[in-house]
């Protein structure tokens, strides 16, 4: 049981102190849901197992009391079962379904472009003795042993393909306050976790200054007494685009999008007939 409602989160940071890992900063949102406070131990890549007493060479990691949680989506299981009695992260299982899928969109269609376009930022943002494990690990196990500078180098030509692909998440957040539907929940903060990451390592804006996402991303980042909103952030929107790029965004009602709720014969617009020749 926590601690005079505190619960110690062992952080992953950059130079900054600014949370670079998404999972860390889904475990930050889902404590302050619960409405615990938070004990921050921090740290870099290096030194985890130290810190952790051995437990974990990866972080989030919670302490709970005495007890010991580790994984994010495990600790958001853990706070639900453990602690009914306060706001729910999920509210069934099937909601643990469509947040695993939303999820796991985002992290093809975000993460793992920005990725590439960010990685010598997310390098050069790091802790000084976490730079040369940074660059070893991510060069051989992630980029196949490229360069951090080859990597990202060009990246103009590919931070403007990005935005077109997060439509689907525009569309239903024109539908809806929060993924969550009048709250927010594990599937929005899973989410803004995705953008959290993206702002910590972003010196080049990846989204327009328009971008209808800004909405729902400041209100996220407001969250919890502006949890998202730390000092070492970039700001997310700014992106210039160049002749030839391509839209960033649908405009509403254009394009391609959900077909509208039929409410009965005569209240959707139908086509003209074509006529004959």
């Amino acid at each position: 049981m926590a601690d005079n409602n505190r619960i110690t989160l062992y952080d992953l940071q950059l130079a900054s102190g600014c949370t670079i890992s998404p999972f860390v900063w889904r475990t930050k949102y889902a404590l302050a849901h619960k409405g615990f406070d938070i004990d921050i131990v921090p740290g870099g890549f290096t030194g985890i197992l130290d810190r952790t007493d051995g437990r974990s060479e990866r972080l989030p990691a919670i302490v709970d009391g005495k007890e010991w949680v580790l994984d994010s989506w495990v600790i958001a299981e853990y706070l639900d079962e453990k602690y009914p009695d306060r706001p729910m992260l999920f509210e069934g299982p099937s909601m643990k379904v469509l947040t695993k899928f939303i999820d796991a969109w985002l992290w093809r269609t975000a993460i793992g472009p920005w990725f590439r376009c960010y990685i010598l930022d997310y390098h050069n943002l790091s802790l000084p003795q976490d730079h040369e494990y940074v660059r070893t690990t991510r060069e051989n196990i992630f980029l196949g042993g490229q360069k951090l500078e080859d990597v990202q180098a060009g990246r103009e030509e590919r931070l403007p393909l990005v935005p077109p692909t997060l439509e689907p998440l525009r569309q239903l957040l024109r539908e809806t306050k929060w993924l969550g539907g009048d709250k927010p929940n594990f599937a929005d903060y899973t989410a803004l976790a995705t953008f959290l990451w993206t702002g910590s390592v972003a010196t080049t804006p990846p989204l327009t200054a328009d971008d209808p996402l800004r909405d729902w991303l400041d209100r996220g980042f407001d969250l919890y007494d502006g949890l998202g909103r730390h000092p070492g952030m970039h700001s997310l929107f700014g992106l210039e685009l160049r002749e030839g790029d391509p839209e960033p965004f649908l405009k509403q009602g254009t394009g391609t999008a959900p077909a509208p709720v039929n409410r009965g014969a005569g209240t959707t617009p139908l086509p003209e007939p074509v006529k004959a020749a």
